[in-house]
C-alpha cells in the first residue's frame, strides 16, 4: 500500500515537471499545419521512456542556443491531441481510457507501438478487447487494417481471426463492411463457416463489389458491358472461392444469372447447363426471355421508364396495366456516337418512332421526346398528332414527371441540320460542345405544357436514341 502512495506521488511530480514552463531542454513541434502545436520536454525522461524518441533525439541533438534549448524536433505525422495523452503517459504512467472515443483508442494505441511503448501497447489491446468487443465487431475492417499493419498487434490479429472464423455473418454486416480489403474479403470467404450459407456469401461479394463501383446502376438489368467488365474485374479474385454448387437452382436463376457476366466464361457454361437443364427446372430461354424483357441497354433510364413511356405512347392511364411494353432499341448514344447534330443524322434521320432520352449535365433532371415519324435533314417541319416530350426531376423518382403532348401537330418536330432532335422549340439540342445551347422555350407552345421551369441554356452530359417496336 505504501509503495503504491510513494508511485502516486512519484507520478504527480513527474507530471508537474512536464507542466513547467521554465525548465525544459526539448522542444516538440506535433502535427502538421494548420495543427501544429509545440511541446516542452526533458531529454533524460524522454530517453529513458521511448525508443523512438531516443532515435530521433540522438540525430536532433544540437549546441545549446540563446534559450537554453537542446533540441527542437518535429513530428509531423502525430496528431497533438494523441501525442499529449502520450506524454503524460511517458512521465505519469497515467492513462484513464474511459474518457476517451473510441475511435481515439485505436490511434492511441498506434502511437504508442510507433514510440516503443510496448507495455502500453499490451494494455490497450486487452483493454479493447475486454470492453470494446461490439464496437470492434461493428468498426471490424478498422480493427482488421490496423491489426495487420503492425507485428506487435498481435492480441488483435487473433480477435479478427476469431471473428472470421466463428462469426463471419457479424463482419457481413458491419458498418464498414464495404470497405475492408479484397485480402480481407477472400480470407473471409474461404472460411467454413462463411461458405454454410452461400447465397448469403454471393449477395455479400456482389454488395462489396458494386460499392467499390458506385458509378453502376441499381439494376442489373440497365448494366451495359463496360458496367459488367468493371464488376468482373473488381470480383475476379473472389469469385473462385464461391461454391456455386450449393446453390439451389432458383437462388442461381434469381440471384447468380442476372449477373453471369462476371463469372468466368467457361465456369458460367458450366453452371448454367448444371442448373438450368436439370428436369423440372425452368429452360434457360424462358429464363433469358424473361430477363431480357425487363432490360434496357440506357445509362440513363431504367425499364420502369420505359414502362411508363410506353404507356404514354399507347395513351393508357398511368394505373393501366400495359401486357406488352414496347422494346426499346438503342439506335445512338452520345458518350459512344458523339454529341454533334450531323452524327445524329447520319444515324437517325429516316428512322421512326424513336424516343430521344437526354440527361441534363449538372443536374439529376431527364428530358425526353417520342417522334411516330422520321427525322430528316431539310429545314422541315414534322407534322404528327402523336408526339410528346417529357421530364423526370431525377432516375429514382419516375412519378416525379411532366407529360406534355403535341397541340400544335403541324409543328411537332422541326428538322434541322444543324440541330439534333427537336421538338418544335419546346426540347432543342443544339450547340457545338456537349449541346451546350439547348433549350426548352417555355413561352410560344407548341406542346401543351413546359416541362422544364426555366428557358436557360444547359448542356448534355449523356443523350441516347431508341427505335421502338413491339414485341
Amino acid at each position: 500500500m505504501e509503495d503504491n502512495k510513494l508511485l502516486s506521488l512519484l507520478s504527480r511530480n513527474l507530471l508537474e515537471i512536464l507542466e513547467d514552463d521554465e525548465f525544459y531542454d526539448i522542444t516538440i513541434e506535433v502535427g502538421d499545419d494548420p495543427y501544429v502545436k509545440i511541446f516542452r520536454a526533458h531529454m533524460v525522461i524522454l530517453n529513458y521512456r521511448s525508443s523512438y524518441l531516443r532515435r530521433i533525439l540522438s540525430t536532433n541533438i544540437k549546441k545549446k542556443n540563446n534559450d537554453g534549448i537542446l533540441a527542437h524536433i518535429k513530428l509531423p505525422n502525430i496528431l497533438p491531441k494523441i501525442f499529449q495523452i502520450i506524454l503524460r503517459y511517458i512521465y505519469g504512467g497515467r492513462l484513464s481510457l474511459e474518457k476517451y472515443v473510441n475511435s481515439d483508442i485505436i490511434k492511441i494505441l498506434v502511437t504508442a507501438s510507433e514510440f516503443g511503448l510496448q507495455e502500453l501497447v499490451t494494455h490497450l489491446q486487452t483493454f479493447l478487447i475486454k470492453n470494446k468487443k461490439n464496437w470492434m465487431k461493428q468498426n471490424f475492417n478498422l480493427i482488421y487494417q490496423t491489426s495487420f499493419e503492425n507485428d506487435s498487434f498481435l492480441k488483435l490479429q487473433n480477435f479478427c481471426k476469431e471473428m472470421m472464423s466463428k462469426e463471419p455473418e457479424k463482419i457481413f454486416n458491419s458498418i464498414d463492411f464495404n470497405s475492408i480489403s479484397e485480402k480481407c474479403l477472400i480470407s473471409l470467404i474461404q472460411h467454413e463457416n462463411s461458405q454454410k450459407n452461400t447465397i448469403q456469401v454471393w449477395e455479400h461479394i456482389l454488395k462489396w463489389g458494386i460499392a467499390q463501383n458506385p458509378e453502376l446502376p441499381s439494376d442489373p438489368l440497365n448494366y451495359s458491358k463496360d458496367d459488367f467488365n468493371s464488376l468482373k474485374d473488381t470480383l475476379q479474385q473472389c469469385i473462385p472461392y464461391i461454391k456455386f454448387y450449393n446453390l439451389t437452382s432458383k437462388e442461381f436463376v434469381e440471384k447468380v444469372y442476372p449477373y453471369k457476366k462476371i463469372i468466368p466464361k467457361e465456369l458460367r457454361e458450366k453452371l448454367i447447363k448444371d442448373f438450368i437443364y436439370q428436369p423440372n427446372k425452368i429452360t434457360e430461354q424462358k429464363i433469358t426471355k424473361e430477363i431480357s424483357s425487363k432490360s434496357i441497354d440506357s445509362k440513363i433510364i431504367t425499364y420502369q421508364h420505359t414502362e411508363l413511356i410506353s404507356k404514354w405512347i399507347s395513351r393508357l392511364g398511368i394505373t393501366n396495366k400495359i401486357k406488352n411494353p414496347y422494346e426499346f432499341k438503342l439506335i445512338l448514344r452520345g458518350s459512344r456516337d458523339g454529341f454533334s447534330s450531323s452524327k445524329f443524322h447520319e444515324i437517325c434521320d429516316n428512322q421512326s418512332h424513336t424516343i430521344s432520352i437526354i440527361k441534363v449535365k449538372n443536374s439529376d433532371e431527364i428530358l425526353g421526346g417520342y417522334n411516330p415519324d422520321i427525322w430528316k435533314s431539310d429545314n422541315s417541319w414534322g407534322a404528327t398528332k402523336d408526339s410528346f416530350i417529357f421530364s423526370f426531376k431525377d432516375k429514382e423518382n419516375i412519378e416525379n414527371n411532366i407529360l406534355s403532348r403535341v397541340t400544335k401537330k403541324e409543328y411537332a418536330m422541326f428538322n434541322s441540320p444543324n440541330r439534333g432532335p427537336s421538338f418544335a422549340t419546346n426540347l432543342v439540342l443544339y450547340g457545338n460542345d456537349s449541346y451546350d445551347r439547348s433549350y426548352c422555350e417555355k413561352d410560344f407552345l407548341y406542346y401543351d405544357k413546359p416541362i422544364r421551369e426555366t428557358e436557360d441554356y444547359f448542356s448534355v452530359k449523356e443523350y441516347e436514341i431508341f427505335q421502338i417496336t413491339k414485341d
